[in-house]
């Protein structure tokens, strides 16, 4: 019989309904999973106290209610630390934030509640979202649960590790660079980048506002699925959400593949690509080559506008009004001092550069140059859809690499080289696991990649099941 921490919503909804085991057994079940291997994985920051209280009032529902509209009712979900949910901390992985603590409730959490979700706890990841491997937390790396001696992925690598490691059912990330589908791939996860606006971000710590969008990961798409359809909708707190989702269909089963772009993978990566795209092609799709010639100037586009996006808002974080405070013998000191201590290396990276780009002397230069390759790649992109419905690549170069492997900064930014496109554009993007490679003996999971045109998720979920299996 399988224990209740391998169960997924599908599963849960059923179990509830034949009264086979209540919320409060599947809370209690995945905390004792969480107190005996988190040391491991260090998924978590924190593992709520009230979370089997949480199961006991999502019981009672269950027993007025039930589930049969409502399939989060009594699912445990982990939430990123950059997403606030009220009276809890959200430190974002940060020293400058270590005791912060939420007066609100982000828009998405909201929504998860009135569902009866059951929220387990905070995950680690990489400080304010900057990184590939969750290795640039205050709270040390996270870890992945198919060798621990390698990365989750970043920079929600704690909740892809929550998930893959079955001390979570689904789990909530944010994106602004491939940073759920990064860490889906690194650990067998279905991942899914909604359209730009289609989810609210109001309570998402900020790092790139122009790029950030909440997400989430499930080990089937239909467990992505559920959620995103629970969390998707216009916000008036947050006014770049979409006035009204209006839902397309794909128009037609043409897979676009930039083979020039795809180049940049990993040899074996690239093989586990080509063969599970002769199976689609043997489902009824078309695989059609195409042209992209912006792709490659992706990443370099998005490691300007990015870090200009992040020093402004992080500059709120003074060490004055809340956060961290260093003592100085000046007001500049105490700035100076509260700010080096509280960031960490890769986030005071990032404020430099961004701060650089944006100075008048080379805004033209770098900044403005920037923002037009995101016009081309959205060009680029809209030409492809004209013909194509989908467009597939690796989700990443490779497996997931060693803890301290990628010590170059570079290195380790060129994780994100197939993740960039969507999100520069806002165009939606979902990871799903299929293939495996072989490092140092151990099997590793990678994942494909599919991007379509926005509002579209519903045909990213459809292709996805193709790929896995899974049924409607």
């Amino acid at each position: 019989m399988a224990e209740l921490t391998d169960l997924g919503v599908r599963d849960l909804v059923a179990g509830y309904q034949a009264k086979k085991f209540s919320a409060v057994d599947v809370a209690e079940a995945h905390v004792k999973k969480i107190e005996k291997e988190n040391g491991a994985l260090n998924a978590y920051l924190e593992v709520f106290s009230d979370a089997v209280d949480s199961a006991k009032i999502a019981d009672a529902r269950l027993a007025s209610e039930g589930n049969t509209q409502n399939p989060l009712l009594g699912v445990p979900v982990a939430l990123k630390d950059n997403i606030l949910i009220k009276g809890k901390i959200a430190s974002a992985a940060s020293k400058i934030l270590a005791n912060h603590t939420a007066t609100y409730d982000a828009t998405v959490v909201k929504k998860l509640r009135e569902k009866g979700a059951v929220f387990l706890g905070r995950t680690n990841m990489d400080e304010f979202a900057m990184g590939s491997s969750t290795e640039h937390s205050a709270y040390g790396p996270a870890r992945n649960p198919y060798d621990i001696s390698r990365v989750p992925g970043g920079s929600s690598g704690g909740s892809a590790a929550a998930v893959a490691g079955k001390l979570a059912t689904v789990a909530l990330g944010s994106e602004t660079c491939g940073s759920i589908r990064q860490p889906s791939s690194l650990c067998g996860l279905v991942g899914l980048k909604p359209t730009y606006g289609a989810v609210s971000r109001s309570g998402l710590i900020a790092m790139g506002s122009s790029l950030d969008q909440i997400g989430s990961f499930g080990r089937s798409v239909y467990d992505v699925e559920t959620v995103f359809n629970a969390t998707k909708g216009h916000d008036p707190l947050d006014g770049t959400t979409l006035p009204d989702y209006a839902e397309k269909q794909a128009k037609n089963k043409k897979i676009g593949v930039p083979w020039a772009f795809v180049k940049d993978a990993q040899p074996d990566v690239q093989e586990a690509f080509a063969k599970e795209l002769k199976e689609l092609s043997a489902k009824g799709y078309e695989i059609v080559d195409i042209e992209f010639p912006s792709a490659p100037f992706g990443l370099a586009a998005y490691y300007i506008v990015m870090p200009a996006e992040v020093s402004t808002n992080l500059a709120r974080l003074d060490g004055m009004r809340y956060g961290y405070h260093a003592e100085g013998k000046d007001l500049f000191e105490e700035y100076a001092k509260s700010r080096a201590e509280g960031f960490g290396a890769e986030t005071r990276r990032r404020i430099i550069l961004g701060s650089y780009v944006l100075t008048s002397g080379y805004y033209d230069a770098y900044y403005r140059k920037a923002t037009a390759l995101r016009g081309v790649l959205a060009e680029d992109l809209k030409k492809a859809f004209d013909t194509v419905s989908y467009i597939a690549t690796p989700t990443t170069p490779g497996p997931a690499f060693k803890l301290g492997e990628k010590s170059d900064p570079v290195s380790m930014y060129l994780e994100d080289i197939f993740a960039a496109p969507a999100n520069l554009t806002g165009i939606p993007a979902i990871s799903v696991p299929k293939a495996t490679v072989m490092r140092d003996d151990v099997s590793l999971p990678v994942g494909i990649q599919f991007m379509s045109p926005k509002y579209t998720e519903a045909s990213l979920f459809s292709i996805a099941k193709d790929v896995v299996g899974e049924g409607a």
